[in-house]
């Protein structure tokens, strides 16, 4: 393993905390984290790149309920307090009831438009 960069290490910590990811388990194979964290990690890595919009598709399709609910918070907060554009591809109604704007597609067409 290469030795880590001072800048990397600035880098890095503010978007791991983000993620509720512990400095310890950063530096872990991807194998060793539970399902929950290597979601986390995935969305740290989508965050790395400053993009003001991140796309997941089926970001909790294969997570618990504590860990999807952990998923949504972290969505939430990065698009109201990060203002950061959030686009989630779900088939879960508790994923949808999180969300601020809902598109339905029915045969690869819009079927409905709801903000709530």
């Amino acid at each position: 393993m290469w030795p880590e960069s001072e800048e990397n290490r600035r880098r890095k910590t503010p978007i791991l905390e983000k993620v509720s990811i512990e400095h310890e388990k950063a530096d872990r194979k991807i194998l060793e984290l539970s399902g929950g964290e290597q979601q986390r990690v995935a969305i740290a890595r989508a965050l790395a790149n400053g993009s003001p919009i991140l796309i997941a598709d089926e970001p909790t399709g294969n997570l618990d309920k504590n860990n999807e609910q952990s998923v949504m918070e972290i969505f939430k907060k990065l698009a109201h307090e990060e203002y950061k554009c959030i686009i989630v591809v779900t088939h879960s109604k508790r994923v949808v009831s999180e969300a601020d704007v809902v598109l339905t597609l029915k045969n690869g067409e819009l079927y409905n438009y709801q903000m709530k």
